[in-house]
């Protein structure tokens, strides 16, 4: 498993993004998990989003198809998200969210990454394009 090999240990690596056409509008979320040597894919929509709230619901919907307890390393392009969990920005906007994204991370041993978005991070790439496939999908159903 590539991404858990630069890690130098065993344990999940989750790689999220979130898209949004309009921002608001039609939004998807995409994540790509490596555990236990497996890659999985998950993806989500929202007719009516933002952008930060797909970044938010991406985290959440991953880390709930994983074991608590777990150790787990999350990528994001995200500085919204990654920077409110791990620098304490304040959370004025997403309010519903946030306590969802508190109540999993308090359950798993999470340490964050910002990674760059679109700077050629195959797996941020992948969670990009799940992202935006989603998006796409519930604009055209519109």
């Amino acid at each position: 498993m590539e991404a858990s090999k630069n890690l130098g240990e065993p344990r999940i690596v989750i790689y999220t993004d979130g898209a949004c056409l309009g921002n608001p509008g039609p939004g998807g979320w995409g994540a790509v998990i490596f555990e236990n040597g497996e890659k999985k894919q998950l993806q989500g929509s929202e007719e009516n989003t933002t952008n930060n709230r797909m970044e938010i619901m991406a985290v959440v919907e991953a880390l709930r198809t994983i074991p608590r307890n777990a150790d787990v390393k999350i990528f994001s392009d995200s500085t919204y998200v990654i920077n409110t969990m791990t620098k304490n920005w304040k959370r004025k906007k997403n309010q519903d969210l946030w306590p969802l994204l508190d109540n999993e991370v308090r359950l798993r041993n999470v340490e964050w990454e910002w990674v760059k978005g679109h700077s050629g991070d195959r797996f941020n790439e992948e969670a990009d394009q799940l992202a935006y496939g989603e998006a796409s999908k519930v604009a055209k159903e519109r």
